[in-house]
């Protein structure tokens, strides 16, 4: 019990630190911030979300102490929470029926562990993001006026800075980035969420304490009516005021998610290939270096949610039946 208390400590310390290096102002805190799920991940998936949300506690309470209360409540939103919960999701499982045995004489055989599907995991990772960019905006006003005019004076003082010369030009540039900012700020959070859960799953497999079984990636998909919610929320894009930008947030979130299983896709209709490897690679390279192509895998993901590319892919790729005499 010791020990498990000493865990949840030290990983609530290191999520702590991670989150507050921020402060610092210098890069590579930044990198820092981004990770700072990261131990609080690893803590509940390798010792159970209990030991995750004690070290969250403690963090928080630790952070609140030292640098205020927004402080607290931005890294229990924003970091303990996200970690907590799916943390909780990647271990969840239940019982499925044993299988009947072929004879009688033969002994049933164990009921096996259907574990939470990887792309349920996927959406709540979307609705953290959509979670935290809204609380996020919220702290700079209440209403789409006050929001959008404390981000374009926020830009304009960091351009400023940067080019005192700034002319007219700049300040169209400045209103185009404060039109896309909730957007890009969504995507930025659903990657690093993405990216903090991968990694923690596979510091706790290295390490042998993960308890369930890696899984297939390819086969990740999103619950059907994601793109239900998804064309709602491309519906409520196009009103006005901070409805318009809870319904921007949302979108962006969600094709986010869709760009990550048109990637599994991907990984799926290439199975043929003998370069396999080299498209793999050129296509991540591609999408890392510009970025844009990423809405090449967007409609990928959405195009097999409607036609179910994988399904027939796989089902082509099966040994016809064998005739029966």
């Amino acid at each position: 019990m010791m020990a498990f208390g000493l865990i949840a400590l030290i990983a609530g310390a290191a999520s702590a630190l991670m989150f507050a290096s921020i402060v610092s102002g210098a890069l590579i805190s930044l990198v820092l911030f981004y990770l700072a799920p990261l131990p609080l991940m690893v803590a509940a998936i390798g010792w159970g979300p209990l030991c995750a949300s004690l070290g969250g506690i403690a963090a928080a309470i630790g952070l609140g102490a030292l640098f205020g209360l927004p402080y607290c409540i931005a890294f229990a939103v924003t970091v303990a929470l996200p970690a907590w919960w799916l943390g909780h999701l990647v271990l969840l499982s239940r019982q499925v029926g044993p299988v009947t045995p072929d004879a009688a004489t033969e002994p049933a055989a164990e009921p096996g562990l259907e574990w939470y599907p990887v792309g349920r995991i996927l959406l709540w990772i979307a609705g953290f993001a959509t979670l935290t960019t809204i609380a996020a905006l919220l702290t700079l006003g209440t209403d789409a006026d006050t929001i959008i005019g404390t981000l374009r004076r926020g830009l304009m003082r960091i351009l400023r800075a940067t080019d005192p010369q700034a002319t007219g030009e700049a300040d169209q540039f400045v209103d185009a980035l404060v039109r896309i900012a909730p957007a890009a700020a969504t995507i930025v959070a659903m990657m690093t969420l993405t990216l903090n859960l991968w990694l923690s799953a596979r510091v706790t497999a290295t390490s042998g304490r993960l308890r369930r079984p890696w899984p297939d990636l390819m086969t990740a998909e999103l619950p059907p009516m994601t793109l239900v919610a998804l064309c709602i929320a491309l519906a409520f894009c196009f009103t006005g005021g901070l409805l318009a930008i809870v319904a921007q947030i949302t979108t962006a979130a969600l094709m986010m998610g869709y760009a990550l299983t048109g990637f599994a896709v991907l990984h799926t209709l290439t199975l043929a290939l003998k370069s396999r490897t080299f498209w793999l690679g050129s296509t991540y390279a591609v999408v890392v270096v510009f970025g844009w192509p990423v809405i090449a895998m967007v409609i990928l993901g959405l195009a097999d949610a409607v036609f179910g590319f994988r399904e027939r892919f796989l089902r082509s790729r099966q040994p016809p039946p064998l005739p029966t005499p």
